[in-house]
């Protein structure tokens, strides 16, 4: 068991960490290639990682950035998941300033509760978006 603790698996460490919620999700996030292990792309989930060791990946849209500190026994509360890393994450923009930045047209704006957009409306969207016919 003293090798257990040494290192750990990157799948298991993301799960005990509560960055996914189960392992077989952090397992496909590795493999799939979106996890940076110290500046390497990470390619299998059987990678083991050790105290000191530093992970990038994305969540939803936010850019993760942490430092493992310990790797942990099992996947615990979240407070003894949070103690298992130091984050050095870029603060969160708000959704708010996001969407105003990516959005350049008033049509792609749409009043909650407003309701499905009219066939006119839909296919301004789809043109804005880049869905629209090729023909």
């Amino acid at each position: 068991m003293k090798e257990q603790s040494e290192k750990l698996r990157i799948d298991k460490w993301l799960w005990h960490a509560r960055f996914y919620k189960t392992r077989s999700l952090a397992s496909k996030a590795c493999q799939s290639g979106h996890i940076v292990l110290n500046g390497q792309s990470v390619s299998k989930a059987s990678v083991t990682v050790v105290a000191g060791d530093r992970l990038q990946f994305f969540l939803g849209s936010h850019l993760r950035v942490v430092e493992v500190v310990a790797l942990g026994e099992r996947r615990g509360p979240a407070p003894e998941a949070q103690a298992l890393y130091v984050d050095h994450s870029p603060p969160r923009i708000p959704k708010k300033e996001v969407a105003s930045d990516i959005r350049t047209a008033p049509v792609a704006e749409r009043d909650a509760g407003a309701g499905r957009p009219t066939k006119a409306e839909r296919r301004a969207l789809d043109r804005l978006r880049g869905d629209g016919e090729l023909g």
